[in-house]
């Protein structure tokens, strides 16, 4: 799943080591997450929105499966 979550680090002037302290989690999760190697969980999705102040839809852009139909 693609994200926004290094532009929004930037933004605040955080390093990887920062966010991760303040979530409880390891730099290397969040480089992870970073470079799309890991999605996280649901409710670290949650907590980095929160941080941010911003909705998971905008830190977070799910692309759909070619093929799949959308939603109405």
């Amino acid at each position: 799943m693609k994200n926004k979550l290094k532009v929004f680090r930037a933004m605040h002037d955080l390093t990887q080591e920062d966010l991760a302290e303040k979530l409880g989690v390891t730099r290397q999760t969040i480089n992870a997450i970073e470079k799309q190697r890991y999605n996280p969980s649901l409710e670290l999705a949650f907590k980095l929105a929160d941080f941010f102040g911003v909705t998971i839809e905008e830190l977070f852009i799910h692309s759909r499966a070619s093929g799949e139909p959308e939603s109405p």
